[in-house]
């Protein structure tokens, strides 16, 4: 897969994220966050689960078992407050502060794994700051589900990270899609059947809700990202997936009556200009530049780096040989 589509994929993913976000909300007219994002993620876990058997023959390298779990306790962690978030941000609003995982996302990754950004990726992170503000009239007055929504992202940007490092490393992207998904439900629906309203009247009542987020924005969405992030880069990512908060804000306007002014109007068109500038911009390396013999940054790395066995910096090797992406500074 070319980066180009890697990055169509994301795109894609952010936008079923986008309009998903309308189901966050509307989903707690029924059920409790924690049952809501319980459900939501045993339905994709379920639907994930068949295609795990088509990778079981894989090896599996020293460090997987304890990448695999680093990975899914981020995630379990992410999207439950990224749902908790719900009970006092409007859609607009949170779609706009989760986004800014954005800019978090390349100072997790360069404090982490020394993967510096460029500066095109850099002008395109403050672009999307600078159009989610105008998006969402400037954020004056945080709510408790704004700051919610803030430190969702910040966890986003830490599993975006480890996302990229787990797949390049170990690949087997149904595996840990199963494997994020469930451990959310064994974590979530305990709780929200002690804490909770979880019962069957409220799980039929919330049916729709819980069908476009299982299916559509936990098992396909998150399904197309964990993929197309072992050939882009978690700075990428995070950029191209920040287009959710543009999405989140027009089915808002759709479906919940939520209206932007026009400079919000302006702030989504400033969004999209920059993400579709990450998104066309990067070529595949191989199509750029001939294999060189010398150390690479991990995201740096093609999919043959999935036999490596390496999760953390200290476990993986010291050289590899792998196609270098040219960009103005080292980068993913």
């Amino acid at each position: 897969m070319s980066k180009l589509k890697a990055n169509l994929l994301l795109l894609f993913a952010a936008a079923l994220w986008g309009f998903g976000n309308v189901a966050q909300k509307t989903v707690l007219a029924h059920l409790d966050a924690l049952s809501a994002v319980g459900l939501r993620c045993l339905i994709g876990g379920l639907l994930v689960l068949p295609f795990v058997m088509m990778e079981r023959r894989l090896r599996a390298g020293p460090g997987y078992f304890s990448s695999l779990a680093r990975v899914g306790a981020l995630f379990a962690i992410s999207i439950t407050l990224q749902q908790l978030c719900y009970l006092g941000a409007t859609v607009t609003n949170a779609s706009f502060l989760v986004s800014t995982a954005t800019v978090m996302t390349p100072l997790a990754a360069w404090l982490l794994i020394g993967e510096r950004p460029t500066a095109r990726l850099t002008v395109a992170a403050g672009l999307t700051v600078v159009g989610a503000l105008f998006l969402s009239d400037g954020m004056a007055g945080l709510s408790g589900g704004d700051l919610t929504a803030i430190l969702s992202a910040g966890c986003y940007a830490l599993w975006m990270v480890e996302l990229g490092r787990h797949m390049q490393a170990h690949a087997r992207p149904f595996t840990a899609a199963a494997t994020q998904f469930l451990g959310v439900a064994a974590f979530a629906l305990p709780l929200g059947a002690m804490h909770g309203n979880l019962s069957l009247v409220a799980a039929f009542a919330a049916g729709p809700e819980l069908a476009v987020l299982g299916v559509f924005s936990t098992a396909i969405a998150f399904g197309m990202q964990i993929a197309a992030q072992r050939f882009t880069s978690a700075s990428h990512a995070a950029v191209i997936v920040s287009a959710e908060s543009v999405f989140g804000a027009l089915g808002a306007a759709i479906f919940l009556g939520e209206r932007n002014s026009p400079a919000g109007a302006l702030g989504a068109a400033i969004i999209l200009c920059a993400i579709l500038s990450v998104a066309v911009s990067n070529r595949t390396s191989q199509e750029r530049a001939p294999l060189l013999a010398r150390p690479v940054q991990p995201f740096d790395a093609p999919p043959a780096i999935a036999a490596t066995s390496a999760a953390w910096p200290g476990d993986r090797p010291t050289a590899n040989s792998g196609p270098m992406e040219e960009c103005d500074d080292p980068c993913g």
